[in-house]
Parts: C-alpha cells; structure tokens; sequence
C-alpha cells in the first residue's frame, strides 16, 4: 500500500469530497468540510481510516495535506464562481506534521493569493494531541495562521489531552465535539452531560461549537 500511496498524487488519485455543515437554528448550509478520497486502481476505494495513518508514518502526509489545502482552496472559488455555496466557510484538516512545518505558513499564504480564497471562509481543524505534542511550537504556529486571518478549530474535542488551559493560550474559533458523545447523548446521561458542557463552555468563551456524527443519528 506504501508503494501505492507514494505514486498516489502523481497519478491524480485523489480526490475531495464535501460534508456540509448545518446551521442548528436556520437549518441551512454554513460551510463544508473537504474530505480526502483515495482510489487505486489496483487497490480500489481505500477508506481513509487505512491510510491516513500511513501517510503521517511515512512523512507523505505533507504533501498530500498541501495538495488538499491547495485543490479544496481552488475548487471552493470555483465551486464560487458558478454561484455555489457564496459566502460559505470551508474546512481542511491539518495533520501534526502540517502544523510543525515551518513552511506551513508561506505555503498557507502562497495559496491564498493565489486561489483568491477570503482567509476568512477558511477553517483548519486541528486535534487536541497536535497543540499538545509542543504546546510552545504550536502556539506560534497558531498565531502566525490567525495573523493570515483565516479561523481555527479543535477536532474531536473531548477525546485528547482535554487540557481546558489551552483555550486561553491558543487563538481557537471553534470548537467540534466528537461524534461519540454526540452519538452517544441519546442513550447515556453521561455523554448527553459532556455535549452539555462543551457547548456551555465554548458558548462562554465566545466559541462557535460543531456536533459531529449528526448525519448518522435518528430523525
């Protein structure tokens, strides 16, 4: 699968799909999150869950995170152009070694100018164990992507160090909360009591808050 997956962007296997984001209130589309895809043609559909991980272990996470950062970016205002989705936030997840990249923000930047992508409608999800693997590192890199204007969110909140301190030290717009409790709220007081929480807390701290797994739950 290495093999495959090292020879994956230049044969144009990838592609990106696109899961809204509803408003709970308005119950109209917000924004999107870019979704990465891979499909071999010797391997076929490759769910992410089998080589994302691949990817950060073998340090071609970078590349293809950059190709998703630049192709999400570049379809958006397409996607613009043809009166779609006008106004709306996009969101592209950042792996760990994306974030420690001293690159990340001139790339970052690079794309932008040349997309023609509002820093503003771009949002990058980070996880938990990502700030916290070099909290000191991370908080610079973090202050030099809001310098770029564009938002910032944690992913699958709850689930990693959970250190509450963070939010102050870092720059977040928005917090997701992961689709466990969210999945879970209608059946275990406990989860349902977390999803409280979070929402409450992000809520005080001016935070938008995202209910993940929502799309898999009873009407």
């Amino acid at each position: 699968m290495e093999g495959h997956l090292r020879q994956a962007l230049a044969n144009e296997e990838f592609s990106l799909h696109y899961q809204p984001r509803l408003n709970a209130r308005t119950r109209r589309i917000q924004g999107a999150e870019a979704l990465l895809r891979w499909k071999n043609p010797v391997l076929g559909q490759v769910p992410p869950a089998q080589f994302i991980q691949l990817a950060e272990e073998t340090g071609l996470i970078k590349p293809i995170g950059l190709w998703v950062l630049r192709e999400a970016c570049t379809q958006w205002m397409t996607f613009q152009a043809q009166g779609l989705f006008d106004h709306l936030e996009l969101s592209v997840n950042l792996s760990l070694a994306q974030l420690a990249d001293v690159d990340l923000v001139g790339q970052l930047q690079e794309i932008l100018v040349q997309t023609g992508m509002p820093p503003g409608r771009l949002e990058l999800e980070l996880t938990e164990s990502h700030l916290m693997d070099n909290p000191a590192a991370a908080q610079a890199q973090v202050a030099a992507l809001k310098e770029l204007g564009v938002q910032l969110a944690i992913d699958d909140f709850g689930t990693g160090y959970s250190s509450l301190a963070y939010l102050k030290r870092f720059e977040i717009d928005k917090l997701k909360v992961d689709q466990s409790f969210v999945q879970g709220m209608l059946d275990d007081g406990a989860d349902a009591a977390i999803v409280h929480a979070v929402i409450a807390l992000g809520h005080t701290l001016q935070l938008k808050v995202v209910a993940e797994g929502v799309e898999d739950m009873p009407t």
